[in-house]
């Protein structure tokens, strides 16, 4: 059976130069990066070049990046920093934000979206101490406009932090062009291994650790640092840089994906689009298909070899409709039928061109099953 991959958006294959650097790593004798001793150094020193070229991708100052154990902890950091003080988020967030900041603040606001999944800057509540917008929906791939919302901060003393976990490596991040405080990635969604992550913290920007107990990362972050993790990331992010994997998705990856969109809109009745068509990660694409239900969507495919979603990863098995699509829609059923197709690098027009002999089948399929009545109007 063919096998089709395109689920991007929860994690990225591990790069085979990542795996290569990981298993070097593995092999040699690096000591605890704590140490004193000269193993411990070599270990300092890996870890560092990896900083620096994080850092170089976004932008930003070596100092300015803490490694963490992924996108969720970088996210619940920052929520530290700011627990019991008013906290704003858009309406979309990852659960790691909304969860996180709901939890700590003293007073919780929500960032209404349009349509399309995307803030007003002006709608950011003036009356905080920090926003959390994401800088690309991790559902629809919506781009918020990011830099606007800063400037609209700063003008009230706000503090901002964007999940940038989706947009990292896909389309070209200069922190100092968007005038956040905290932005938060992670390895695997570029290609570098699970379980490692960064925080980028503006010079001078408050800061309060989540995890105490250790003075790694210049006390910022205790904990033995993730030295092989470490190593692999940075060979996934010196593979972004050298490669212009900004460029590789916007000129391969995307045009596959319009193309995808165009041929499901034309070949499947009943469906629609819940992704914008401009201003969206190039990558992502969100349909939804009347009568026919996203998780029953998802498990038919994967019968025949073609791996999607139905949203975020981090949700998986959660029966609740999308939050992101009910704030976008309003529509339980829009969100209930909803899959996510993520592609990535190695997708391949006979990949496109085997769900397009899959999809409609399945779909007719499971409207054919379905009690609820088709509205004929639908677009």
């Amino acid at each position: 059976m063919r096998q089709v991959y395109l689920d991007y958006a929860a994690t990225a294959p591990l790069l085979p130069v990542a795996k290569a650097a990981m298993i070097d790593a593995l092999g040699a004798r690096y000591g605890n990066a704590s140490a004193l001793h000269s193993a411990g150094h070599k270990a300092v020193c890996r870890i560092e070049e990896a900083r620096v070229a994080i850092a170089r991708l976004l932008n930003a100052d070596p100092e300015e990046i803490i490694f963490t154990s992924g996108g969720s902890e970088a996210n619940n950091t920052v929520a530290e920093i700011f627990r019991g003080r008013k906290i704003a988020t858009s309406a979309i967030e990852h659960p790691s934000v909304l969860e996180s900041m709901l939890t700590r603040a003293s007073e919780f606001r929500t960032i209404p979206v349009d349509h399309e999944g995307r803030v007003d800057p002006l709608t950011v509540p003036m009356d905080v101490d920090m926003a959390s917008v994401m800088l690309a929906n991790n559902e629809i791939g919506t781009l918020e406009p990011i830099a606007e919302i800063a400037k609209h901060c700063k003008k009230h003393n706000i503090f901002l932090h964007t999940d940038a976990t989706q947009a990292f490596g896909k389309i070209k991040i200069d922190v100092k062009a968007l005038g956040v405080d905290y932005l938060t990635i992670s390895a695997h969604k570029i290609g570098g291994p699970i379980g490692i992550g960064a925080l980028f913290i503006r010079k001078g920007a408050p800061y309060r650790p989540l995890i105490i107990g250790g003075h790694q990362e210049w006390n910022r972050r205790a904990g033995t640092s993730n030295t092989v993790g470490i190593i692999g990331f940075g060979a996934a992010v010196n593979w972004c840089w050298d490669n212009w994997s900004c460029r590789l998705f916007g000129d391969k990856v995307q045009s596959l994906r319009d193309q995808l969109r165009t041929r499901i809109l034309e070949k499947v009745p009943y469906s629609s689009c819940n992704s914008p068509k401009d201003d969206c990660l190039p990558n992502i694409l969100n349909m939804s298909f009347q009568a026919a239900e996203g998780e029953s969507i998802q498990l038919y495919l994967d019968a025949e070899g073609i791996m999607v979603s139905t949203g975020s990863a981090c949700a998986a098995g959660d029966i609740k409709p999308s939050h992101v699509l009910m704030a976008t829609s309003g529509n339980a059923e829009v969100a209930h039928s909803s899959i996510r197709f993520s592609l990535g690098l190695d997708t391949t027009q006979d990949d496109i061109n085997y769900v397009m002999q899959v999809l409609p089948g399945v779909i007719r399929r499971l409207q054919g099953m379905s009690t609820i009545k088709i509205k004929e109007e639908h677009d």
